[in-house]
């Protein structure tokens, strides 16, 4: 029997020989079993876009998690934190999947090579102004307690979206939003008994993770302004209007930090998306290098 003369050849092979960028191949088809035809009515332009701006919020927050491998304080929250990073990456990678399959890629395709998956030239070969995330998501992590502050509100927002979500007109949607919800829960869950812990722990442990709710408040200005596109959708029965969530979110954030101890800053007016439009700071930009580094060098590579 011929030897494998790397890992890499040995799991190629397992997967039928079609190397190629790990992020989408390797895995059954995302939108397997569900029907993918655009709703009645329905823009499919305005569907992938909005596909992008949950996508993009699951694929930026993910890599941020991971800057935290090596780096945690505990060596079973390395674990816990690249989990919740995975959870958002296969959300990431199924909501892009169905961008790509309404015609986003646009532009974005003609930087690639034909053989790669919608979702990984989505993720790999579109420039910061193309992203849609937000300013939430895509803020430098901070020390640590600000990463769990930032996961607790993100996961809150995102839970709360997805559960209605499930509700939506598009097949699609509504899958990957059923999926999700046990994710989130989680990921909330698990930020806020670190919350819980840091706030009502030591005089050091409090400082930081009221300098961390300090930092990320903020940034939840643009995270309840609708765009023009999601009340579109929102009123065709496909997306979710996020002022609709700010109570349920504003509630738990709330009884969350009340637990933990740590006082809850002035709430911010809302303010315009303007990550939803492409409008981003410096640091998007640097967290996207490392992640699309490799695959724009070599876009046709194989592994």
């Amino acid at each position: 029997m011929p030897h494998e003369e790397t890992v890499y050849e040995a799991l190629d092979h397992a997967h039928g020989g079609e190397g190629q960028w790990a992020f989408g191949t390797g895995f059954d088809e995302p939108l397997a079993g569900v029907d993918t035809t655009v709703p009645d009515g329905v823009d499919p332009a305005d569907l992938g876009e909005y596909c992008l701006m949950l996508g993009d919020d699951a694929l930026v927050l993910a890599q941020r998690l991971t800057q935290w491998i090596t780096a945690a304080p505990e060596l079973e929250e390395e674990v816990a934190i690249g989990n919740v990073a995975l959870d958002l990456l296969g959300q990431a990678r199924l909501l892009l999947a169905r961008a790509g399959s309404v015609g986003v890629l646009g532009r974005s395709r003609s930087l690639a090579t034909e053989s790669i998956p919608d979702e990984d030239a989505l993720a790999y070969f579109r420039d910061p102004d193309e992203f849609r995330c937000t300013a939430l998501v895509s803020a430098p992590n901070g020390d640590f307690a600000q990463t769990m502050v930032r996961l607790l509100v993100a996961s809150t927002v995102r839970l709360a979206v997805f559960a209605r979500l499930r509700e939506s007109r598009d097949p699609v949607l509504a899958a990957i939003a059923a999926k999700g919800v046990n994710e989130l829960a989680y990921h909330r869950d698990h930020a806020a008994r670190w919350l819980l812990r840091l706030g009502d722990g030591t005089q050091e442990s409090h400082r930081r993770a009221q300098a961390g709710v300090d930092a990320v408040w903020p940034l939840l200005a643009e995270v309840f302004g609708p765009t023009d596109l999601e009340q579109r959708l929102t009123a065709a029965g496909i997306a979710v209007d996020p002022s609709s969530v700010r109570d349920e979110v504003r509630g738990v954030l709330d009884q969350v930090l009340e637990k933990a101890t740590l006082t809850v800053p002035p709430w911010p007016d809302d303010a315009a998306p303007r990550g939803r439009h492409g409008e981003h700071g410096p640091e998007l930009a640097e967290l996207l290098r490392p992640l699309q580094g490799l695959a724009r060098e070599h876009p046709a590579a194989t592994w």
